[in-house]
């Protein structure tokens, strides 16, 4: 943990993105090691969004609310606050609504990090850029197999696609902007690949534990469309943290580490969408579900299960909780009365977890 805040604390991370669910916790993160978080992303969405519920816009300096398809504000930003470290968060992050809205989600997921990468090209100093994409971006056989990074791309629908895509372009870049033989790189960019995240405060749609809370506050059974479905279940400070190691290691030595990482849980960490809903109403006390699956409904995969031992070897990073605990954890935040002071106590909690 010392070597995080030794490295962020008075360091300028720029947060795209940080208005959603998981751009929540890493801003809160981030101010808790010390770092000037700058944010830029579109206003939040759900009720309540988390980043209202923590007051985050009053930890960045400044909050900029903007879209990463625009590229001329991009650019001022970047300008004006010259980052050392950037997050690329932004995205469409819904399988779902990308069936809906395929075009939208293209334009955000792979042209956005195409807007991003060109804004960073006219730094002149050393600026490591870790573009978020998914455990999605895999050709994906449904045979159990846990991905390991030399994997072959995919992705069956437009979400996964386009997120397998800005992977591209971020091989791309590095190759043709990056890397420039015999010079000192100022701009250093790697991809990190996580699995599903649950944690205090997610209100997004379509996702099983804010699911089971709406279902909780309606007095209605939770629908399972997907009751065998297995996923990577994760605390959402497990790949974050994977995330704010990996930059450390990318700005101190971009020749290693320039390259994608996978953050999941152990491979033995796995559960069913059943399984879950199962704990959480025995861990809760109360709560109900009905599986109700959706033969003509849209794709999704069965399985999804990532092979993380290159950030194991290389960064260090391993999982500190079981889907169990990080189950626990989510379901205290949401009985704090205290949502700011919940956040920061679990946190500390896990920073205290890493020595």
């Amino acid at each position: 943990m010392q070597l995080l805040r030794d490295f962020y604390t008075g360091k300028t991370v720029l947060v795209t993105g940080h208005t959603g669910f998981k751009g929540s916790w890493l801003v809160e993160l981030l101010h808790s090691l010390g770092a000037r978080v700058v944010g830029y992303a579109l206003p939040p969405e759900g009720e309540p969004p988390l980043f209202e519920v923590l007051h985050t816009a009053q930890r960045c300096d400044p909050h900029v609310i903007g879209d990463v398809s625009n590229l001329p504000l991009l650019r001022e930003v970047v300008a004006d606050t010259r980052p050392d470290v950037v997050f690329h968060l932004a995205a469409q992050s819904l399988v779902r609504r990308s069936y809906r809205e395929p075009v939208g989600t293209w334009a955000v997921n792979t042209l956005g990090t195409v807007h991003l990468l060109e804004a960073l090209r006219s730094l002149t100093r050393r600026c490591a850029a870790v573009v978020i994409t998914t455990d999605k971006v895999y050709e994906n056989p449904e045979t159990g197999t846990a991905f390991a990074e030399s994997d072959p791309l995919g992705g069956y629908d437009p979400y996964s696609a386009s997120k397998a895509a800005a992977e591209l372009v971020v091989a791309s870049y590095r190759r043709s902007f990056y890397t420039p033989v015999g010079a000192e790189p100022t701009l250093c960019v790697a991809s990190a690949r996580s699995g599903n995240v649950i944690g205090g405060g997610d209100t997004t749609e379509d996702r099983i534990v804010p699911d089971f809370f709406r279902a909780l506050a309606t007095g209605q059974p939770l629908y399972l469309r997907c009751p065998t479905a297995t996923r990577p279940w994760q605390h959402v400070l497990e790949p974050l943290v994977g995330y704010l190691q990996l930059a450390a290691g990318l700005h101190a030595t971009p020749e290693r580490y320039s390259k994608a990482y996978n953050f999941g849980p152990d491979t033995s960490q796995e559960a069913t969408v059943e399984h879950l809903v199962q704990a959480a109403i025995v861990q809760w006390g109360s709560g109900s579900y009905q599986s109700e699956p959706e033969p003509q409904g849209p794709h999704e995969a069965q399985r999804l299960q990532l092979d993380s031992s290159l950030a194991r070897r290389e960064l260090g990073w391993h999982p500190r909780y079981d889907w169990e605990t990080a189950l626990g954890l989510t379901l205290a935040w949401h009985r704090a009365s205290d949502k700011p002071a919940t956040t920061q106590a679990q946190i500390a909690d896990y920073l205290a977890l890493l020595g």
